[in-house]
């Protein structure tokens, strides 16, 4: 059987390289980190003819092999090192049927590495509405490499593009390009110092830009030193290099593509005057967003409401089924409650990834990019900041990562501090619970006002990151020149398979991530939640038995369960009324009579489990930071919950599940448990609208996670930013927090 070949996909940004890696991967893909560095590397594996099996590997996108950003870089190391474990046996350069000369400069670089290479010409099915056509036989020739002509759309030339690559071994690795012309002393020097390296190799050795990641030399770490030559004429021979490239490139195209300028649609700019517009566009793109919050809410009803029924029917099974015990009960009340807690969220966080990535697809976005600039430049930013900001709604870790395509270190730097204000999906099943908590339902023009106030906070985490960007412009002194540049993709309708991959991956590493997290912290809970050393803790069925003798159960116990039983009795009343009017009113009696001491005892239950959570470590822990965050409005149990959500914000969630479900019988909705809860020194509901309101904006503001912290570090290569970021953000965040909550009680 044939060894495994390695392929790398490498192309311009914009060109489908996503969706010729998805049509060639399918679901066998999986996305990780490079080693040692942030940067997503997807890979996945591919059958080819013949019983060839070959591993993908989707290059970051990059302009050229002249590299500006960390992201490029990463390319041009592994094209570099033959020693790499992922060094291509060919590679297949993704070009845009409309962008082709641009495009082309990148597969002539690669070309000239002396690698197999491959030429895909994607968007195929534009052609004719563009105008545009290829003579392919005569460009083969000219290029001297084998084309596939692909349309990923319509699942066009996929096949062909199969066939090319098991077949690399009969690809021409010769160069299309002379680079020794535009400096033939240099170059001969070289090869004089070192006649068995390849020339084009080592000039790309030596003109990179090391600053964003160390080169692999290995054979070639003398070549740097060869630096006869300073930056700025070093940055000349690169400029003649691209020029040199063009006129090969014009040359070919000139014999090889047409375009009937009178075939081409004028659907595109009538779009951008309409979405780009000064006053429109803004207007556009708040509505959209609304839009989003909306279906958000709506949407997800009815599969969280599986979730929900799934988790409590496992829970109880769990219970029925296996001996009681204390793995049972950290099954049922630990593991389930905590995963529970988060599961449930799932289709908010879908529909989130979903919606991003309709509006990458489509296009939009870059033109959001463009629009934003406006406004950014403003407060010390570039459009390009919007990228990171809005990718901040889904996970702060990719959004600062995000930033690496912003060429200004100053703007980089500020985009970077300022994207955890940005409300990430993390934060989306806090909000849920406490706005379904404390924000009443109904409706404004159509728009619940729940969903109203999930979009306020998208905004007030929005534009707080704006203004701190504001402040941090004129703080920071650092010189910087900038240039702004962004292409527009064409408009097109959003692959579903590519959306579907992108939503998919996404929730999954998302909810796995977090998964590991929540599952421990679910079992420490469980057991500080569920084990205690005083007297009150072992003797706390007795203790309240004896309370309740005497004093009866609390006052909000006592009022919920004079509510049950009023409408559990004109529910049976009404009951019966409708069936027939010979049942005694005895009968009656007597049911109404067993469904209270099964709410009595359900009650009692609660009491028991409440007091025990009371006096076990976790209750312990809990009072001692009662003081801090009792002016907040909280009570110890949210105080928990906050400190334990600093490994990942969707931890509240399992945290809250695991402590409302110690000890109890009952497995209800964490809002229904959290509804409960009483001030025990009002004897009112501890969450109310002052409360809620103050915790709500607690996380609006507070630092994300540990790990946004360790990513702004590796981002900024220095602690003082993420330990300035933690500092202040958590102050910032209880001071609002504390301020809300004494004005609204």
């Amino acid at each position: 059987m044939s060894k495994q070949i390695n392929v790398a996909l490498i192309g311009n940004p914009n060109t489908g390289k996503t969706s010729v890696f998805n049509q060639l991967t399918g679901l066998n893909q999986k996305v990780g980190n490079y080693p040692g560095i942030t940067v997503e590397k997807k890979e996945g594996i591919c059958k080819l003819p013949r019983g060839v099996k070959a591993h993908i590997i989707d290059l970051p996108g990059t302009y050229s092999l002249n590299t500006t950003s960390l992201d490029e870089s990463v390319a041009v190391e592994l094209l570099l090192n033959k020693n790499d474990k992922d060094y291509p046996d060919v590679a297949v350069v993704i070009a845009d049927v409309e962008n082709l000369k641009r495009n082309l400069l990148l597969f002539t670089q690669i070309k000239d590495l002396r690698i197999p290479t491959i030429l895909v010409i994607n968007m195929a099915d534009r052609m004719s509405r563009k105008g545009i056509s290829i003579d392919i036989e005569l460009l083969e020739e000219k290029l001297n490499t084998k084309i596939a002509l692909v349309s990923t759309r319509k699942n066009v030339g996929i096949d062909h593009l199969k066939e090319l690559i098991s077949d690399y071994k009969s690809l021409s690795i010769s160069p299309n390009i002379d680079t020794t012309v535009i400096a033939p002393e240099y170059f001969e020097r070289l090869k004089t110092t070192f006649p068995k390296e390849d020339l084009y190799k080592l000039w790309l050795v030596i003109t990179q830009d090391v600053n964003f990641m160390p080169i692999e030399k290995n054979l070639f770490q003398n070549a740097t030193s060869f630096a006869t030559k300073s930056k700025p004429e070093l940055k000349r021979l690169q400029q003649k290099e691209t020029i040199l490239r063009y006129q090969f490139i014009n040359g070919i195209l000139k014999q090889a593509h047409k375009i009937d300028l009178n075939a081409a649609k004028g659907l595109r700019a009538t779009l951008d005057k309409i979405l780009t517009h000064k006053v429109f566009g803004y207007l556009i793109f708040f509505l959209i967003l609304l839009t989003i919050f909306q279906a958000i809410y709506v949407w997800s009803e009815y599969p969280m409401d599986m979730i929900e029924s799934f988790f409590a029917n496992a829970s109880e099974l769990v219970k029925n089924t296996l001996p009681p015990g204390v793995f049972t009960n950290l099954i049922a009340e630990g593991i389930l409650a905590g995963i529970g807690g988060i599961v449930i969220f799932i289709p908010q966080i879908a529909f989130l990834f979903l919606f991003i990535a309709l509006l990458e697809e489509t296009g939009y976005m870059s033109r959001v990019v463009f629009l934003m600039d406006r406004i950014m430049r403003q407060f010390g930013l570039s459009g390009k900041s919007i990228v990171p900001l809005i990718s901040g709604t889904a996970c702060a870790i990719p959004a600062i990562m995000a930033t690496r395509t912003i060429e200004n270190w100053k703007e980089r730097l500020i985009t970077i501090l300022v994207t955890p204000f940005t409300t990430c999906s993390a934060r989306l099943p806090v909000y849920l619970i406490i706005i379904g908590l404390v924000i009443p339902e109904g409706r404004f023009i159509g728009l619940s006002y729940q969903a109203l106030t999930l979009m306020l906070l998208y905004l007030i985490g929005f534009f707080t990151a704006i203004f701190s960007a504001m402040i941090l412009n004129k703080i920071l002194k650092i010189k910087s020149k900038t240039f702004f540049v962004v292409e527009m993709p064409n408009y097109k309708l959003p692959l579903v398979k590519n959306v579907a991959y992108t939503v998919l991956e996404k929730t999954k590493s998302f909810v796995f991530g977090a998964g590991k997290i929540i599952l421990a912290i679910s079992i420490i809970l469980w057991f500080l939640g569920s084990n205690g050393i005083s007297d009150d803790f072992k003797n706390a069925e007795q203790i309240v038995e004896n309370r309740i003798t005497n004093q009866g159960l609390t006052k909000f116990n006592s009022d919920a369960l004079e509510i049950d039983m009023a409408n559990y009795e004109l529910a049976l009343k009404d009951s019966v009324a409708n069936k027939t009017n010979t049942i005694s009113n005895l009968a009656i009696q007597d049911s109404v009579a067993k469904k209270y001491t099964e709410l009595f005892e359900r009650a009692k239950r609660q009491e028991i489990a409440s007091y025990k959570l009371e006096n076990s470590y976790m209750g312990y822990m809990g009072k001692a930071i009662t003081p801090i965050v009792e002016p907040l409005g909280y009570d110890w149990k949210i105080g928990i919950a906050v400190l334990t959500s600093f490994a990942a914000r969707e931890v509240f969630v399992g945290t809250l599940a695991t402590i409302y479900s110690v000890g109890s019988d009952e497995e209800d909705t964490i809002t229904n448990r959290m509804a409960a809860e009483v001030n025990p020194k009002t004897q009112k509901p501890l969450f109310n609208l002052a409360s809620g309101i103050s915790l709500l904006l607690f996380y609006a503001f507070a630092m994300q996670c540990a790990s946004t912290l360790a990513i702004v570090k590796r981002e900024t290569n220095s602690w003082k930013w993420p330990l300035g970021q933690l500092v202040f953000m958590s102050v910032f965040a209880y001071i609002i927090a504390f301020i809300a909550y004494q004005i609204l009680k």
